[in-house]
């Protein structure tokens, strides 16, 4: 690893792979945003710009809802049948 800079608060340094490294006073890695605050303000790399999510056409949605909304009704239809022997066989052991 190559220095880079070195202060009396941490050291910079270059990886053989082209990345940085910060190293504090007390020799410990810096990591996270403290590593990026560093570099930023030495100006050895660029802050990540948050890319803005585009909203999604609303036909696209209308269709997943209705189709999502059809497969709960299939599931509804599908659970009280399920539930109808079991019974039946409650009533059976009563009456016996």
């Amino acid at each position: 690893m190559e220095s880079v800079k070195k202060t009396k608060e941490y050291e910079i340094v270059k990886k053989r792979s082209g990345r940085y490294a910060v190293r504090d006073a007390k020799r410990n890695w810096v990591r996270g945003d403290e590593k990026l605050k560093i570099l930023v303000a030495e100006k050895l790399v660029k802050a990540p710009v948050p890319k803005k999510e585009e909203p999604e056409p609303a036909p696209e949605a209308s269709t997943e809802e209705a189709s999502a909304g059809a497969t709960d009704e299939a599931a509804a239809a599908e659970a009280p049948a399920e539930e109808a022997p079991a019974e039946d066989a409650s009533a059976k052991e009563s009456s016996e």
